[in-house]
């Protein structure tokens, strides 16, 4: 019979030390890791549902704000109205404001979103707009998440189908799992290269819709900016699938308001010959009519899309776009923002207050008084049942 084995000093020294090592280095990931920088509180409950039939005062007034530099437009999802501030993401109750979920990092933000009831958060680390994670609209918690390159600022855009994240150089489309459908730009060391069409292009502006995805770019051989129709999710995600690509005369200044089915409306700038004008093109880049529009489009002109409606702010004027054709059907003069649908009408921010207009023709049916101070910027509007919320720069207010 074998003697049993005896452990000596040196084999428990030796096992200690092992030990020891294990949770150091347990340690360093954690204190380097993404989840120690993570705060999450989730809501115990979801709030109660928003009433879906509103009657205004004629007067407006401010209930609460919060600072929400990184939101772009107000955010509703899940009955909440959320707000982006640094690295902290907050759902809100409509009528008080008060907190009911955070998710906290302690990173900065690059943006938020709301879409399929729930919010996309991007985070800026050193890759770029990289760290993406989609929250429960309603409670806060987490749902998907994914990582890859970007760049260091991002333009989100949602079309109910996929995610925009648009830089200057790259371009990524997301579905509801947060699973890329394409990459286009600039790609760091790709697994294939040459599948992207064309090299060190400019990535001016985008749109999607569940079948296109039109982009504005600027080539270095090019004379003008072109745009680029192509398949939202390829069958390969890092080979983009064109339908149609245009080089755009005289078109320093354009821009994508919005794409519907396989049609894209673009603002495109007076040119040689030519007046400023809202241009319709089919889904392989031809253009099909031109509408004239009058008067100076600004830098930070504004475009809100709706499951009913698309609104274009010019700077002085709000223009809105018919959902089936991107068709102009009537224009608003002298407001602040673009217009949001509610209860059979539209809301058009306007100085002094808030427009109520007929969705068929944009006639004026009421003005309801807002004090926006010394305000004078562009205005976002939304509501969450009979509340009213904001987007003024890096604020939202929420009225009543």
């Amino acid at each position: 019979m074998l003697a049993p084995e005896r452990r000596t000093r040196s084999d428990v020294m030796f096992a200690l030390g092992i030990a020891v090592a294990l949770v150091a280095a347990i340690t360093v990931v954690w204190l380097r890791s993404d989840a120690r920088g993570t705060t999450s509180v989730t809501a115990e409950t979801e709030l109660p549902p928003l009433s879906t039939s509103v009657t205004l005062p004629d007067v407006l007034t401010e209930v609460w704000s919060a600072p929400s530099a990184a939101s772009a437009t107000p955010v509703v999802e899940g009955n909440a109205v959320v707000t982006a501030q640094g690295g902290d993401v907050v759902g809100r109750n409509p009528a008080s404001g008060d907190e009911v979920w955070r998710y906290s990092r302690n990173k900065d933000l690059c943006g938020i979103l709301g879409t399929w009831d729930r919010v996309v958060t991007v985070y800026r680390d050193d890759r770029g707009c990289s760290q993406v994670t989609s929250l429960t609209g309603a409670t806060g918690a987490r749902k998907d998440q994914r990582n890859s390159d970007a760049d260091p600022a991002v333009t989100l855009s949602a079309d109910g189908t996929y995610v925009i994240s648009r830089g200057d150089a790259r371009m990524e489309l997301w579905r509801s799992d947060l699973v890329r459908t394409l990459e286009f730009g600039r790609v760091d060391a790709p697994v294939n290269p040459n599948k992207q069409p064309r090299a060190g292009c400019t990535l001016l502006d985008a749109a999607s819709s569940s079948n296109r995805v039109s982009v504005l770019e600027k080539c270095p051989d090019d004379t003008s900016n072109r745009l680029t129709l192509m398949n939202p999710a390829p069958k390969d995600a890092q080979e983009p699938e064109e339908y149609g690509s245009v080089v755009l005369p005289d078109s320093e200044g354009a821009r994508v308001l919005a794409v519907s089915g396989e049609k894209t409306a673009l603002y495109l700038p007076a040119g040689n010959g030519t007046v400023s004008r809202i241009s319709i093109f089919d889904g392989t880049g031809n253009a099909l009519v031109d509408y004239p529009i009058e008067g100076p489009v600004v830098e930070n002109a504004r475009v809100f899309t709706e499951k009913n409606t698309i609104t274009w702010w010019t700077g002085t004027r709000t223009v809105n776009l018919r959902l089936g054709d991107l068709v102009p059907t009537w224009i608003v003069n002298g407001t602040s923002g673009p217009g949001t649908s509610v209860d059979g009408q539209i809301l058009i921010p306007v100085p002094g207050g808030v427009a109520a207009v007929d969705p068929a023709d944009g006639a004026v049916q009421r003005m309801i008084g807002v004090d926006r101070g010394s305000f004078t910027g562009p205005v976002v509007l939304t509501t969450a049942g009979d509340t009213v919320l904001e987007q003024r720069g890096d604020t939202l207010f929420a009225l009543r």
